[in-house]
Parts: structure tokens; sequence; C-alpha cells
């Protein structure tokens, strides 16, 4: 009787064992999860900024301010393709540090900053040649928001690189995961999405 005792109290403890090492195993697994859903709550919130664009260039009379016949595409177009590219320079960056290749993620990872940080220089120089401001009628208005909007986003996906590159430093930081890493690669392929539907909404359908 005792004996039986003894085996059911080790048949217990390993099972709380068990279990305990499983729920540490799906600890970056519900992360990640977490994370995608926040992504999914910002989805949101660009696709109703993009229906009320959509609504507001169809039903409004003069949509454009006075002055102004359109948006200049080239130098925006430049910014695309920058931006769109860096999206494939941090997926070799994330295979780099997978292969434990601490230089080659660092060198690919600081190409992406800086080419995201190219594409918010860019749209400075756009905003400050524009004749037309955030109060320029309904199209003034959106014209800033949506992209003042991802610009935000943008910025604060160069400063998880930042942040992440810091911590890639740090000797040993990354051998027991890099929960960080792939979710600023994930967000940033998010904001190069977002850009893509909205550079074809404000520049190509003018």
């Amino acid at each position: 009787m005792t004996v039986n005792s003894s085996i059911s109290r080790e048949e217990l403890q390993e099972s709380l064992e068990t279990r305990t090492v499983e729920h540490t195993h799906d600890e970056a697994a519900n992360s990640m999860f977490g994370f995608i859903v926040f992504l999914l709550s910002e989805s949101i919130i660009f696709l109703s900024f993009f229906a009320g664009y959509i609504v507001y260039k169809t039903t409004t009379p003069d949509w454009l301010p006075p002055g102004v016949e359109g948006l200049e595409v080239r130098e925006p177009a430049i910014n695309t393709v920058i931006l769109v590219s860096s999206s494939f320079v941090i997926y070799f960056a994330e295979l780099a540090l997978k292969r434990h290749n601490m230089w080659g993620f660092r060198l690919l990872w600081s190409t992406t900053m800086a080419m995201g940080s190219y594409f918010l220089y860019g749209q400075a120089i756009e905003w400050s040649s524009l004749h037309f401001t955030v109060t320029s009628g309904v199209f003034g208005g959106m014209f800033y928001l949506l992209t003042g909007f991802h610009g935000l986003h943008v910025f604060t996906g160069v400063l998880l690189q930042l942040i992440m590159l810091v911590r890639s430093l740090i000797p040993g930081n990354y051998d027991q995961g890099h929960f960080g890493v792939d979710a600023t690669s994930l967000f940033w392929h998010f904001v190069d999405v977002i850009w893509i539907i909205l550079f074809f909404l404000i520049y190509i359908w003018q």
C-alpha cells in the first residue's frame, strides 16, 4: 500500500514537471499570438481609414485643394521600392540570426534600419514641398492623417530594430530565443503591406 502511494506521488510530480516544461515551451508562441492580435487591431484602424478615404474621394465634389492638380508619383514610387525591398533584407537578417551568424544579422538588420530611415527622410522632403496643409479640405486632412499615421509606424519599427540591434551586442542574448526579432520583423512586414495599399490609394488612384 505504501509502495503504491509512493509511486502515485512520483507520477504526480512527473506530471507537474511535464506540464511546467510544456507551459514554458509555449511561452514564445503565446507571446507571438498576442502580438498578431495586436497587429490585427492595427489593421482594423488602417482599414477604417482606407474606407473613409474611399468614401470621401468618391463623394466629395472638389476633392483636391484649390491649385493642386495631383501628387508627384516619382519620388514616392522610389520610396516605395526602398521600403518594400527592406522586407526582403530583414527576412535574410532573420535567417542569418537563426544560423547564428551574428555579424551577418547585424549588417542586414542595420541595412533595414537605414532603408526605413531613408523612407522617413523621403516622406519629410515630400511634405516640405507640398502646396497644401492638413487644413486644405478633406483631401489635405486625409492625406496627412494616412501618411503621418503610417510614418509613425515606420518610425516605431526603426526604433524597435535599433533596440534589437543593441540587444544583439549582449553575448548570448539570443541563444535561448529571439521573439523580439521575430515580432519586429513581422511588424515591419505589416508596415510595408499597409504602405503598398496607401501608395495605390493616394498616388496611383488620383
